[in-house]
């Protein structure tokens, strides 16, 4: 079970290669991080169906504060993010022969797509070259690719949220919904 999450939410379930026909709603969370020299410093993110964008990262350098955002997606985005991950095929992934957590980090992606329900964990990858280092190259290299594709939806350059809604010209549904520091509730 993960208690560091800030984002879980009803979606969420205990970390581990997990199938489980769910309803037909899109849902996907993404965490990575570790407990360092800065203590726990990590970024999450979540996409949920109802078009919610949840996102925070704790970097305790220099005693930085935790950033938190939140806003609503469009349908248009959500859709989106869904076919990167239908044609990613994460879904026929196991992660049994992946680099399991240690010291240097760990990641977890749980997405509920398609009626099937998965969450992975695996180390914290630092290159490709340790992707296809790994006993399952084609697999990692799949969960890999899915998170670098999907992390663009959620962060810029900066690690603040991409209004994902206003750069691709879509509303956001509720202004007092959009991006504001503090935790996320």
């Amino acid at each position: 079970m993960v208690a560091c999450s800030l984002l879980r939410g009803e979606a969420g379930v205990a970390v581990g290669q997990h199938h489980v026909v769910m309803s037909d709603d899109f849902y996907l969370r993404y965490y990575q991080g570790h407990h360092g020299k800065w203590g726990h410093e990590f970024i999450e993110f979540e996409f949920r169906p109802d078009g919610r964008l949840r996102y925070a990262n704790n970097s305790n350098y220099k005693n930085d504060d935790i950033i938190t955002r939140e806003v609503f997606v469009s349908q248009a985005i959500l859709d989106e993010v869904k076919r990167i991950v239908q044609d990613s095929e994460v879904v026929k992934e196991d992660d049994n022969q992946w680099p399991e957590p240690d010291r240097v980090g760990r990641q977890e992606l749980e997405v509920i797509v398609d009626g099937k329900h998965i969450s992975f964990t695996c180390t914290k990858l630092g290159s490709v070259l340790q992707v296809q280092q790994s006993k399952d190259p084609e697999g990692l290299r799949v969960f890999y690719y899915l998170v670098q594709r999907t992390s663009r939806f959620s962060q810029s350059k900066n690690e603040r949220v991409v209004p994902a809604a206003w750069s691709l010209g879509a509303a956001v549904l509720d202004p007092a919904l959009q991006p504001r520091a503090g935790r996320v509730t």
